[in-house]
């Protein structure tokens, strides 16, 4: 293990974009079933729609947040809608795997999505038997990365040390809260990042991909 990351027990993992390539272009299934659930909940143009949808999200970090602030939106039922999606282009990552299980320590997901999707994506990736817990959107209160009470709530639930934990994230401003309570971080920089101009101060690595950039720390010796 690299040196500098010997005293990390606990490997915290986003989602989306993150355990999978974004261009398996997954989300962007996502994001057009959110855009079609605004347009027939408000009765509106997909045009307004998505304005509003990415509107919400830089407000509240998710979609999800915002039409449940605005409109009473029963999450489950929107959750449902907008993961009701094709998974064919996910395929088995048995090096991804094989390294995740080799990091010393827990292993957990940190997703904005709910548990029964994330099952899903890591079936398909065969990453199910890699983690010992998912942290969703449920688990949070509805309280979205980037918020610090959804940070809180995963270090609280979870039993974790922050200053002994790595978060792995592909959206640069959600490793920000996680810098702030101590956590070193790692930003995929694949190119699903939605806000290109933010602040980095907070980051500590970078990698296009966290397969090869996990299978670099092992070979490093202590």
């Amino acid at each position: 293990m690299r040196p500098a990351l010997a005293h990390i027990d606990t490997w915290i993992f986003d989602l989306d974009n993150t355990l999978y390539p974004a261009s398996m272009n997954i989300f962007a299934q996502i994001d057009a079933r959110m855009t079609q659930f605004i347009a027939e909940l408000l009765d509106c143009s997909k045009e307004t729609a998505f304005a509003l949808q990415k509107q919400w999200f830089i407000d509240h970090g998710m979609t999800l947040a915002g039409l449940m602030a605005d409109h009473g939106v029963d999450p489950h039922v929107f959750l449902e809608y907008a993961h009701d999606i094709e998974l064919h282009a996910l395929e088995a990552d048995a090096v991804l795997a094989d390294t995740i299980v080799a990091l010393p320590g827990r292993k957990l997901v940190f997703t904005n999505g709910d548990a029964p999707y994330a099952r899903r994506v890591l079936a398909r990736r065969g990453l199910t038997e890699c983690f010992e817990g998912i942290c969703d959107i449920h688990a949070t209160g509805y309280r979205p990365k980037p918020q610090e009470a959804a940070y809180r709530h995963l270090v609280d639930a979870h039993g974790i040390d922050p200053k002994r934990a790595l978060f792995v994230e592909d959206m640069a401003r959600n490793l920000k809260p996680a810098k702030a309570i101590g956590m070193t971080t790692v930003w995929v920089a694949n190119g699903s990042e939605q806000s290109p101009d933010a602040d980095r101060d907070h980051i500590d690595y970078v990698t296009p991909d966290i397969g090869q950039w996990l299978a670099d720390i092992l070979k490093e010796p202590a």
